[in-house]
């Protein structure tokens, strides 16, 4: 299977993914490359912070209407660090271009302007990230681990948490419930 150029694409975990933290995760794939791959969980809402504890630990004042928005788990990786996953109508000094679909920041300046109602449109506050050692997606998305598809904005920055899984699986004309747990090779 040639697995280049994931970036901007989805990774879906299918049922039998054998590791409780990716159940049902959609992935977005921020870098893939013969050194191994990084991405963002879409999916998953911390429940242990929130935009307005984060902002107070960073001594940012924000406006009223930014008050509420869930933080994300990007992953297992760096838990301790934030990345801003988000619409291309917001280019940070540093950010990473995704597949010319989203932009990738990863500074405190890009909470500061959305605490101020001035940051991207769209976008997703994450803790943490996915990643792969060189060769280690590749054998994953093998043993039918992941699925992967193009991404769609409708899908990473929609409500709906719980729905982002069965909206991406759609995306390639799959059903759940047709899903199994194991993988073969023909």
């Amino acid at each position: 299977m040639d697995t280049a150029g994931l970036e901007g694409r989805f990774l879906i975990a299918m049922p039998g993914i054998g590791d409780e933290r990716f159940h049902r995760a959609v992935i977005l794939i921020c870098a893939h490359s013969d050194q191994g791959a990084m991405g963002l969980i879409v999916n998953q809402p911390s429940e242990s912070v929130s935009f307005d504890e984060l902002l107070e630990q960073l001594d940012i004042k924000a406006r009223d209407d930014s008050i509420g928005m869930p933080i994300h788990v990007g992953g297992p990786v760096e838990t301790g660090r934030g990345f801003v996953l988000h619409s291309m109508d917001y280019n940070a000094e540093n950010a990473l271009n995704i597949a010319d679909k989203f932009m990738l920041t990863g500074t405190v300046d890009v909470l500061r302007d959305i605490a101020a109602g001035k940051g991207p449109r769209e976008r997703i506050i994450a803790l943490g990230y996915t990643g792969w050692a060189p060769g280690q997606l590749e054998e994953e998305i093998q043993k039918n681990g992941w699925l992967a598809c193009d991404a769609v904005a409708d899908i990473v920055f929609g409500d709906g948490p719980d729905d982002k899984w069965v909206a991406a699986l759609s995306e390639l004309g799959v059903s759940p419930e047709l899903l199994s747990a194991g993988g073969g090779s023909a």
